[in-house]
């Protein structure tokens, strides 16, 4: 059975998917506030920001809805030490009565290269890279306080996140658009309304320890996304390069080695959770439908 819903959720990290997650909160009655590190330079969608910024002291105003929260979830990427919020957090954290379930976004980069296999809940998170490390190290943490706080947790690992506002229409649209191609490769996304009726799902089944793979249906070349949005809006592609040649960042080229396919069907079944994006096309339409990509064509 469903559990009951918290009455108050604070999400650490108010960024792409922490605002649309306390927006689908919200909707569902329940009470969200959220952290920043500059409140003045953030987007304000009508949440209670707090300031939370290393070498700052926590507000009281922070302390009091971690105090009273019933959820927490967290966004904010890892740094070398692991989690960056929780380390600032963790003395507040200790006085936290009403605390019964924490949730961290986690990535699939934990995973190394599939070469097109799929990756499932009980494979091994075996990726050796910085990035990956650094993320089972955030993951490691959070698990280790609800363990010794008695909590409920659960650890999201995440493909590439898109939605309004952040995908291939706009990319192009801006002219930063790469199409940048190596043969075979695929893998999944996942809309950012997915991501958040997932973490919903998953309040409500608050129990344990869990791990869960959220995804689309669809593992899809990425120029075929790009090529797809082009054919949406009528901007023209850019240039095809090899994913492999000089021209190509460092940085970009280590985002095509990683070849896997998720496959998340244990994780549907225990939330009762299917994406509502279930392709990139899906997502793709709604975005220019609520005018994503259409700047340049005016």
């Amino acid at each position: 059975m469903p559990a009951m819903l918290p009455a108050r959720v604070l999400v650490l990290g108010l960024g792409y998917s922490g605002r649309h997650l306390a927006a689908l909160l919200h909707a569902h009655g329940m009470a969200c506030s959220g952290t920043v590190r500059d409140p003045a330079n953030a987007p304000d969608d009508g949440w209670v920001r707090h300031r939370l910024a290393a070498g700052e002291p926590i507000s009281a105003d922070l302390r009091e809805a971690i105090r009273t929260a019933e959820a927490l979830v967290c966004t904010v990427p890892p740094d070398a030490e692991g989690d960056p919020a929780l380390r600032l957090l963790t003395e507040a954290l200790s006085d936290s009565p009403a605390l019964r379930w924490v949730g961290y976004l986690s990535s699939t980069a934990v995973y190394a290269d599939r070469a097109g296999g799929r990756v499932t809940e009980t494979s091994i998170a075996d990726a050796t890279d910085e990035t990956a490390l650094k993320r089972l190290h955030a993951e490691q943490q959070w698990q280790a306080l609800a363990q010794a706080r008695g909590l409920a947790s659960a650890v999201f690992r995440l493909p590439g996140l898109y939605g309004r506002g952040r995908n291939a229409l706009v990319q192009l649209a801006q002219g930063k658009a790469k199409h940048v191609v190596r043969p075979g490769l695929v893998f999944n996304r996942l809309h950012v309304e997915d991501l958040a009726s997932g973490v919903l799902a998953a309040m409500q089944r608050a129990d344990g320890h869990a791990l869960y793979l959220l995804s689309d249906d669809e593992p899809a070349p990425p120029q075929d996304v790009l090529g797809y949005a082009a054919t949406l809006s009528g901007l023209p592609l850019p240039a095809a390069q090899a994913w492999d040649a000089p021209a190509v960042a460092a940085s970009l080229r280590r985002f095509y080695t990683s070849h896997k396919r998720i496959d998340g069907r244990t994780t549907r079944a225990a939330l009762r959770w299917q994406p509502r994006f279930t392709t990139y096309r899906e997502g793709l339409d709604d975005a220019w439908v609520h005018g994503d990509g259409r700047s340049a064509l005016r």
